[in-house]
């Protein structure tokens, strides 16, 4: 991605901070207690210590992809050329496939299954275009299809907004530290993380 250094930094410490905190909720309640994209969401007044099983291994599949996207973007926005975009590719797609595969098979997750393959398929989607783009064109030119970008800029700014909404609405008043919309808001900083991502192409 090119742009400012700065806002690159900012970019890997917000998402590296909210990949972190999902993973660190997989050993603990899962991020996937607070609202999530879709009506699959686990209810948040249930403690994931007595959802059912399949309820359980929802969330921790919507913790580990959380994890993995928010740390993926952090290391992709500080690394630039310096891990093969390909890698990227694969590190993405490879998931993406599975969450595509996911929604296919079981209906009753696909909201929440495919909002996961849109994310992962956007960040395959940006270490595609870099690989293909010139050298040059990494600082003096877009790259990628500007319909394809166009429209996922548009997918993640209504998805941040939606999510912003959500998080206003949650108890605590807003303010989502060590309150039950922190995993809201990190949701909310991946969303805009990958907007911003988006612009820089």
């Amino acid at each position: 991605m090119h742009g400012p250094v700065l806002v690159s930094w900012l970019l890997a410490v917000l998402t590296a901070a909210s990949g972190a905190y999902c993973l660190t909720r997989l050993r603990h309640a899962p991020c996937s207690t607070g609202p999530s994209p879709g009506p699959s969401a686990v209810p948040s007044a249930v403690p994931s210590s007595v959802q059912p099983a399949p309820h359980r291994l929802l969330a921790h599949e919507s913790d580990a992809a959380e994890a993995l996207m928010g740390l993926g973007m952090a290391a992709m926005a500080v690394t630039g050329a310096v891990v093969p975009a390909m890698v990227w590719a694969w590190v993405f797609g490879v998931p993406a496939v599975c969450f595509l595969f996911g929604a296919v098979r079981d209906p009753a997750r696909r909201t929440h299954r495919l909002h996961h393959a849109i994310g992962t398929l956007a960040m395959t989607y940006m270490a595609l275009a870099m690989a293909a783009a010139p050298a040059h064109a990494h600082h003096a030119a877009s790259v990628g299809a500007p319909l394809l970008t166009g429209a996922l800029l548009l997918y993640f700014g209504g998805y941040s907004l939606w999510t912003g909404t959500r998080l206003l609405g949650t108890p605590g008043g807003g303010l989502p530290v060590g309150t039950a919309g922190l995993p809201q808001a990190c949701r909310l900083s991946m969303g805009i993380g990958m907007f911003a991502m988006l612009l820089t192409m």
